[in-house]
């Protein structure tokens, strides 16, 4: 799940940290596949053709520029259970991994880094947890 270079982005302007939408948590068992969860959530979404508002809320991350390329969106912590979209504990401790250097990292705008461990840390308070940056 490794984003583009971040070279490529130069300054973060349009770059941007998805709003926190506070969502429901799923439970702490629920299996997470991301790939499955992504077509669910375009199909949930209506975004079948391209990204929308509803879509971008499953995610952590996205690329203004490209707004309208799925491609644009990373970090996504967000499953369709029960016809409502809710966090899933293993997808948000999946995207905090990556964030803390598993599976190659992310990378992303430098002024972007911060504030996207600040949302994920938000859904590990919600589970009772630490994000693993705020561990040492």
């Amino acid at each position: 799940m490794a984003g583009l270079p971040a070279a490529r982005f130069g300054h973060a302007t349009n770059m941007s940290v998805t709003a926190f939408q506070d969502l429901p948590l799923a439970d702490r068992d629920r299996e997470w596949d991301g790939d499955a969860a992504d077509k669910r959530v375009r199909k949930w979404a209506d975004a079948q053709d391209e990204p929308n508002q509803k879509y971008r809320d499953a995610h952590v991350w996205y690329d203004k520029d490209q707004k309208d390329n799925f491609t644009a969106y990373k970090l996504l912590i967000a499953d369709v259970v029960g016809g409502k979209l809710e966090a899933v504990p293993r997808g948000v401790m999946a995207a905090g991994g990556i964030m803390d250097g598993a599976r190659g990292g992310i990378d992303l705008p430098k002024d972007d880094i911060d504030r996207v461990k600040s949302h994920l840390a938000k859904y590990y308070k919600k589970m009772g947890e630490t994000a693993p940056w705020d561990r040492r």
